[in-house]
């Protein structure tokens, strides 16, 4: 199965961290975050996977080469401008197509979730889009659900106006699983966001669900995220990670 890792952002929210390396080159214990995107992803059967860069990209190519030792293959689209979330993916489309369904994962995303119980979800939904999903009250983004766990509502960065007409602590992870008819409908030539530009639609017409969090998660976008990963994945065990 195919999957895409985002990682062409620069990270600038963590300072000097990223400085000399991108942020999904962080250190966490020992191993980089994309290490345990990757090995993740692999564990539950995406083992095609395309990594867009931009900021630094020698420092991930070097270091993951074509993917075969995480038993991988790894394409690599170098974006010269940013493309966004969905422009990177439209940029992608070639290496995406002809699997239904493939999976987008933001490159500063830890999780552990399993991929297999997501994809029997999407499947029995009958989805365009699903959305992992975990709670979290006062974050930078809102899900509503409604019974069926369709997704009715989402806000990205929501002002304090439009939080007040909504109540839902459901938020956006970082993780989805596409149709491949969804490519169609991102804007070509274009930089363009998931959220902003081809999630409204979609919801509109029923064909987004939320998939709620099986396990561990934790977005690194600050240094006191990327210090509470490294306290949490201290004790706990990540398969197919010790052996790399």
């Amino acid at each position: 199965m195919k999957a895409m890792i985002l990682a062409a952002g620069v990270g600038s929210r963590l300072g000097n961290l990223t400085q000399d390396q991108p942020k999904p080159m962080l250190d966490v214990n020992g191993h980089p975050i994309l290490a345990y995107i990757l090995s993740n992803l692999v564990q539950h059967g995406f083992d095609q996977i395309v990594i867009n860069l931009h900021y630094r990209p020698e420092a991930i190519q070097h270091y993951f080469g074509d993917g075969s030792r995480w038993g991988a293959r790894i394409t690599y689209l170098q974006e010269a401008h940013l493309l966004g979330t969905a422009g990177g993916v439209k940029n992608a489309a070639t290496l995406l197509q002809g699997t239904d369904p493939f999976l987008v994962h933001y490159g500063d995303v830890l999780t552990n979730q399993d991929y297999r119980a997501m994809l029997g979800f999407h499947f029995r939904k009958g989805s365009k889009v699903t959305l992992l999903l975990h709670q979290r009250a006062h974050s930078n983004s809102i899900v509503c659900l409604d019974s069926e766990n369709r997704v009715t509502t989402l806000l990205e960065r929501p002002s304090e106006a439009e939080r007040g007409q909504v109540e839902s602590n459901w938020v956006n992870s970082g993780v989805y699983m596409f149709h491949s008819s969804v490519l169609d409908m991102i804007p070509s030539g274009t930089a363009c966001d998931f959220p902003r530009d081809v999630f409204p639609s979609l919801i509109a017409r029923g064909k987004v669900f939320g998939f709620p969090l099986q396990g561990y998660r934790c977005a690194i976008d600050s240094p006191q995220r990327l210090e509470s990963a490294r306290e949490s994945l201290r004790s706990m065990a990540w398969p197919g990670l010790q052996d790399r």
